[in-house]
């Protein structure tokens, strides 16, 4: 009886020790992200500042900005939708700071019918987040230079079409009346890891119970 039952024994505890492993595994990730999350929030409630003078992706990135300058000519649009508003773009411009640098400024959403229309330029004062949007990838369609149609906020390959540094500001509010609709930054990182710690704590939990099901059989068969 003792021989049958030692690789069953094995078995479920080999099994038991890989399902906590990946729970133990998923609680470390739901504290790595909750840890991510909350130092994003912090960063969007702080007081807005200036633009630094060699901002950072990685240590600047959600930093809240105010900023004034001249908005000049030249408007990129990125196909976008917006819940109750539809499908339409964001749109994003060269702005020049006072102390002289050009940056990108997205300024928010357009409808569809009013990608063309003519907008405030000039002098503006705007609050809003520094971002370097992760959008692209080997999925992602190129720019319809012709029809100025862009799929995602690419900065670098937008900095380069709209001669400006490859920095962005996501307009939160501004002193234009007319603006688009603004689209601040907002956290939207997705954070399931406290549904699959769950998961696979309870997956070991019913394995435990298989394994002492099955050395119950086997003893039954044996006695």
């Amino acid at each position: 009886m003792i021989r049958r039952m030692i690789p069953a024994l094995l078995l479920g505890i080999a099994g038991c020790a890989v399902l906590i492993w990946l729970g133990v595994w998923q609680v470390q990730r739901l504290g790595w992200k909750t840890g991510i999350i909350d130092r994003i929030e912090a960063t969007l409630a702080a007081e807005p500042v200036a633009v630094p003078a060699e901002p950072d992706p990685e240590r600047d990135e959600y930093l809240r900005v105010l900023v004034s300058g001249v908005i000049e000519p030249g408007e990129a649009h990125v196909y976008t939708s917006v819940p109750e508003r539809g499908v339409g773009y964001r749109v994003i411009v060269p702005l020049l700071l006072d102390d002289g640098r050009r940056v990108l400024l997205d300024r928010g959403f357009v409808p569809i019918a009013e990608k063309d229309a003519a907008r405030h330029a000039g002098p503006i004062r705007v609050r809003g987040s520094l971002l370097w949007p992760d959008e692209t990838d080997g999925f992602t369609d190129p720019p319809d230079l012709a029809k100025n149609i862009w799929f995602a906020r690419d900065v670098a390959r937008m900095s380069a079409a709209l001669d400006t540094v490859p920095v962005m500001v996501v307009t939160e509010a501004s002193d234009d009346a007319a603006a688009p609709l603004a689209l601040p930054v907002t956290v939207d990182i997705p954070n399931d890891h406290l549904g699959y710690a769950i998961t696979w704590f309870g997956l070991a939990v019913g394995w435990a119970g298989m394994t002492v099901y099955w050395l119950w059989r086997i003893r039954s068969r044996t006695d």
